[in-house]
């Protein structure tokens, strides 16, 4: 969102996680409304406050040319496969139970609202390509309802990634659209917080993905003022997701450089809501390591021509390790070139899922050698049971790689599935509650559950490297974040 000498190590384990549940009120008509303008050039982490939602329908800028959505039955994947979906083999939905007397009929629309456009687009087609897996695997069908899906850009060509009012308008667009049942998105935090208070009164469930930032679901000691309750305007909670978040994997990062052997570390960020806060969990589990944090948390313009005067500024400090919390779109490439041609090669380098994408060692180049950077759960190749038989089924369907995301993509599109099998009518309330009742879920990434905050249970991570070029998975360590 990551190749050479390291072994290999499996020592995954659980991560207790505090987590505190935000009661919301009642419903609220399923109006759609304005949202908060988000800016990932921003330094300040502090949400803009929610229109009311009675407030007038699709207020936002409309999506750019380049973000208009395409709707499919989920005919054909992204990529040609070798084999139809149908020779595949048709799990059903695990961890749910069945309806009963099951009233769907006729359409049922899930969309998903990802950056399709720019850096991230690699990424987001295999996660695209798994949502389509799934629903493949289910004949596009939940009992007697038609299953289609939409897959809706929230980047825009002008700015290369996700964009607020685009986002907005995609998010009022769901609203709008009475077949439309489940939301599968964000893939960018700053993006959820643009489309949870338009989604949430109107009952919307979502399913993320990809988001990271613990603000989004649950009180910790980096969220900015009023999260997370500020995204739920007198509703109850619509928003869920698969990957585990940022106060984990920011701590799992800082235990892993000391393993590394890092005692000086300087911390940068791109300004951006999520990379602000995986750095600031960063820093403060560093100093709680008995880490010399020489410089840092600091914000760097993710839109600058280079990098150069700032990689002085911290060549002075003498760091043996630079940790960066942001993604691959805000300049992480140049901004690496610029540190390493500056720094040489025995500073340490590393991020965080944001950039372990393929498209990372792609714009930094050269410089990317050795990177580090965690990620939620495992790389696809390093599944295990169910996993592993999608890792191979995907790539011989799609004939290649499928990103680390891709996996949270496919056990997302078959939790919403499960969900209305579950509530066996088509009520976005009824399916909305469907979600969060997922409990014991047997998938691909395990065995888990939602749990009130709508955030998983599945706590594990891991770390890789950059080798020749690539994110090199027999690099991967997997570990225990700090208590």
């Amino acid at each position: 969102m990551l190749r050479g000498a390291l072994p290999a190590r499996v020592c995954l384990l659980s991560v207790a996680a505090s987590l505190f549940v935000a009661a919301c009120g009642g419903g609220a008509p399923a109006t759609p409304t304005t949202a908060p303008v988000a800016t990932t050039a921003a330094a300040t982490t502090k949400p803009a406050a929610p229109a009311s939602p009675a407030a007038s329908p699709v207020t936002a800028p409309a999506a750019s040319p380049a973000a208009k959505p395409s709707v499919a039955a989920v005919a054909s994947p992204l990529a040609s496969p070798i084999a139809s979906a149908s020779a595949m083999p048709s799990p059903s939905p695990a961890g749910v139970a069945s309806a009963g007397a099951s009233t769907l009929t006729g359409t049922i629309r899930i969309v998903s609202s990802l950056p399709r456009t720019g850096a991230t687009k690699g990424q987001t087609d295999t996660v695209v390509n798994a949502f389509k897996m799934a629903l493949n695997e289910h004949n596009n069908k939940v009992g007697g309802a038609t299953i289609v899906y939409e897959d809706m850009d929230d980047a825009t060509a002008a700015k290369g990634s996700w964009d607020g009012p685009t986002e907005a308008s995609n998010a009022n667009r769901a609203v709008s659209d009475q077949d439309t049942m489940v939301y599968l998105g964000t893939y960018n935090s700053g993006a959820a917080k643009v489309s949870i208070p338009i989604l949430c009164p109107a009952n919307l469930g979502m399913i993320s993905p990809a988001n990271t930032y613990p603000g989004l679901t649950k009180k910790t000691d980096y969220n900015a003022p009023n999260e997370p309750d500020v995204y739920y305007p007198n509703c109850k909670r619509n928003y869920t997701r698969v990957a585990a978040t940022d106060d984990l994997q920011g701590a799992v990062a800082a235990a892993f450089a000391k393993q590394v052997g890092a005692q000086k570390l300087y911390v940068l960020n791109d300004s951006d809501l999520y990379g602000q806060g995986i750095s600031e969990v960063f820093a403060a589990t560093a100093k709680k390591l008995g880490l010399d944090l020489v410089g840092g948390p600091e914000g760097m313009d993710p839109q600058a021509s280079d990098y150069r005067a700032l990689a002085q500024k911290i060549r002075q400090t003498n760091p043996d390790l630079v940790y960066y919390g942001g993604t691959t779109d805000h300049n992480a490439g140049k901004l690496w070139q610029d540190l390493r041609s500056t720094l040489g090669d025995s500073v340490k380098l590393m991020g965080p899922d944001g950039i372990n994408e393929a498209a990372f060692p792609q714009a930094a180049g050269d410089a990317a050698e050795n990177t580090y950077a965690s990620i939620p759960g495992v790389p696809a190749s390093k599944l295990s049971g169910k996993g592993a038989e999608w890792y191979q089924r995907y790539k011989q369907q799609f004939q290649g790689e499928p990103d680390p995301y891709a996996s949270y993509g496919y056990e997302a599109m078959n939790v919403a599935l499960g969900a209305i099998e579950k509530a066996g009518k088509k009520d976005r309330a009824a399916i909305r509650d469907a979600i969060f009742a997922t409990r014991d879920y047997s998938g691909i990434l395990g065995t888990w559950s939602f749990t009130d905050t709508g955030d998983t249970t599945l706590t594990g991570m891991s770390v890789r490297q950059v080798k020749n070029g690539a994110w090199d998975d027999s690099t991967t360590v997997t570990l225990e974040a700090p208590k």
